[in-house]
């Protein structure tokens, strides 16, 4: 299995070093040609979600990356990942890759000094670390939209079918549980 990274800004390397970890084998995507790599799946890491899409319009790769994940390919947006694939971005002009029926809000939790971690259940799973850094939150899901994680009532973890999205950055702890959940969902694809 081969899982490909947006490598263009963010917190890239934690989730190979992660996927590593697991014995999972991963490559850096840094150019329009390395989309055509052979991959089972994609992540969209964390970072700045406004200054990811530029790179991914000006590298010319936006398009792409919205085909392979309207085609099927799983992919796991984490923090600035979640909103490039949001439908909507509640309190911000421009729409990303828009391919998640979910409204989000950018800086849900504050600037950086507003970052912290919890401890949460996701899908299930108790006492699993989360970490926000100028994380966002889910507002709203649409239908067919399965809430993972809610930290005070606040949605912070979905899926819709291939999409797996965090508001948290689960590659920054050293608890596997949403990395291999992606695993799962990338192996159940190959079948």
């Amino acid at each position: 299995m081969q899982i490909g990274i947006l490598a263009l800004q963010g917190a890239f390397i934690e989730h190979a070093k992660m996927l590593k970890a697991l014995g999972i084998g991963s490559f850096e995507i840094r150019q329009k040609k390395d989309l055509s790599k052979p991959m089972n799946g994609l992540i969209l890491p964390g970072g700045e979600s406004t200054t990811m899409y530029k790179l991914l319009v000006d590298l010319d790769m936006a398009e792409k990356v919205k085909e392979l994940i309207e085609s099927g390919m799983p992919v796991f947006g984490t923090c600035a990942g979640l909103l490039l694939l949001a439908k909507t971005v509640h309190n911000y002009k421009q729409a990303y890759m828009q391919t998640m029926d979910i409204v989000a809000k950018k800086n849900a939790f504050g600037r950086q000094l507003g970052s912290f971690r919890a401890t949460g259940t996701f899908n299930g799973v108790t006492d699993v670390t989360f970490v926000f850094i100028r994380a966002p939150y889910i507002e709203s899901v649409g239908e067919g939209v399965e809430v993972l994680a809610e930290i005070d009532g606040l949605i912070v973890a979905a899926r819709q079918k291939n999409q797996l999205v965090t508001a948290f950055h689960p590659e920054l702890t050293t608890n596997p549980t949403i990395h291999k959940y992606f695993i799962k969902m990338c192996e159940k694809a190959m079948k």
